[in-house]
């Protein structure tokens, strides 16, 4: 991967998603990983250069600068597991999901993403960030 992070785009109004973006930024202690929602400015630019659908918010994005060649959008239970190894160290772990077929995942992964208002609530609107995790959160000119 290029000295850029990756950026991990999320639904800023899901319950479920702030606490993995909580999670994510807890774990990432190498800072490899910035965030930002779905929602932002930056999102909807990136996912239109990727040809996704900007109204599309039942699935994360992870975006990854490469380095040699183009960059990479990976989503649903991809992206997930690519953040995890992210982390580094036993993170990396994660990779062995990549041997239950995608086509599984993705389903078990659609179906939390359908439950997940009901089960881990919603927001008004994005949440804020703490003032000492606000630099782990993406802007306009990183992707």
């Amino acid at each position: 991967m290029a000295d850029q992070p990756a950026i991990l785009f999320y639904d800023g109004v899901c319950g479920l998603c702030n606490g993995a973006v909580r999670f994510v930024l807890r774990h990432d202690r190498a800072e490899r990983v910035r965030v930002a929602p779905l929602q932002s400015d930056l999102a909807k630019e990136t996912l239109r250069r990727f040809g996704k659908d900007v109204d599309q918010l039942d699935t994360m994005y992870l975006f990854t600068p490469a380095a040699a060649g183009e960059p990479v959008l990976l989503e649903r239970s991809d992206a997930a597991i690519e953040t995890m190894q992210l982390f580094g160290g036993p993170w990396r772990m994660a990779g062995v999901l990549r041997l239950v077929p995608r086509s599984w995942r993705d389903r078990a992964y659609d179906w939390v993403a359908a439950n997940r208002y009901r089960w881990f609530g919603k927001y008004d609107s994005c949440p804020l960030p703490e003032p000492e995790l606000a630099r782990r959160f993406a802007d306009r000119s990183a992707a």
